[in-house]
């Protein structure tokens, strides 16, 4: 475990593969952590310098008071690439992950060599949508609301095969601090990139679990068709989250993608 306290934020960051190759930049999704990333390690961990983060308001990192904005997330990100002394990376980013991504690369587009993102569009529900959420956790509590939330992370028949991993993911939503994650909530009600996709400079690889039913394969396919140059494959064997699911068969798909940059 690392922490580095930029401005009065402190970012909990984890390093691993070989210092030597080149970054690849890990964005969590909305309650959860870096710890969602661990299958992909050692499926990349040769060929990469991996970076794996807790967002604002999650994990280890502080919980800075509510609300955030997508502008919030990519600063951080920013500011510990610049600790890190990373000026160009891979970023590969999953659901508000792959929106942080997003708008890191349209700011950034200099420090961004290939972007995945995974199970995400450039407008994830709606305003309403989100602050019905914020308003169920101000009354209910994260803890209560967790048992309704997880089942939309995992392709179904997940809780009962691998239960669990299942269980163990609803205490990780759970116990996330609910500041953060209504501060989360509040940048995903807000943020909307659609405008802004026809200037993406990176290539990008977009993902989408098979059967995913938060942000579903229809919507995550069109978003990639308004990428002006995107490639989308679907990860079989898995909902919301590839990189819990089915880690080897996002890394291969990472793996296919970043290998064809080079030729």
């Amino acid at each position: 475990m690392r922490f580095v306290t930029i401005d009065g934020l402190t970012i909990h960051y984890t390093l691993a593969g070989d210092p030597g190759k080149p970054p690849l930049v890990f964005v969590h999704s909305l309650g959860t952590d870096l710890r969602i990333w661990a299958g992909l390690v050692p499926h990349l961990a040769a060929d990469h310098r991996l970076v794996r983060y807790d967002l604002r308001g999650h994990g280890l990192s502080s919980c800075p008071p509510a609300p955030y904005r997508i502008e919030d997330f990519s600063a951080d990100l920013a500011a510990l690439l610049d600790h890190l002394e990373i000026d160009c990376c891979i970023l590969a980013g999953i659901s508000i992950g792959g929106q942080i991504g997003l708008r890191f690369a349209l700011d950034h587009p200099e420090q961004v060599a290939a972007l995945v993102l995974a199970d995400t569009t450039a407008r994830i529900g709606s305003e309403a949508f989100w602050q019905e959420r914020i308003t169920g956790i101000r009354e209910k509590g994260l803890a209560a609301m967790a048992e309704a939330i997880a089942p939309r992370w995992f392709a179904e028949g997940f809780e009962n095969e691998l239960s669990s991993a299942y269980r163990g993911f609803v205490h990780m939503l759970s116990r996330t601090p609910e500041e953060g994650y209504i501060g989360a909530c509040a940048a995903l009600a807000s943020a909307d990139l659609r405008m802004e996709l026809g200037r993406l400079e990176p290539p990008t690889l977009v993902l989408c679990g098979a059967d995913d039913r938060a942000t579903t394969p229809e919507l995550v396919s069109a978003f990639a068709a308004s990428l002006p140059a995107a490639v989308y494959r679907e990860i079989p064997d898995a909902g919301h989250h590839p990189p819990v699911e089915n880690p080897s068969g996002m890394a291969e798909a990472m793996r296919l993608f970043l290998e064809g940059l080079k030729n």
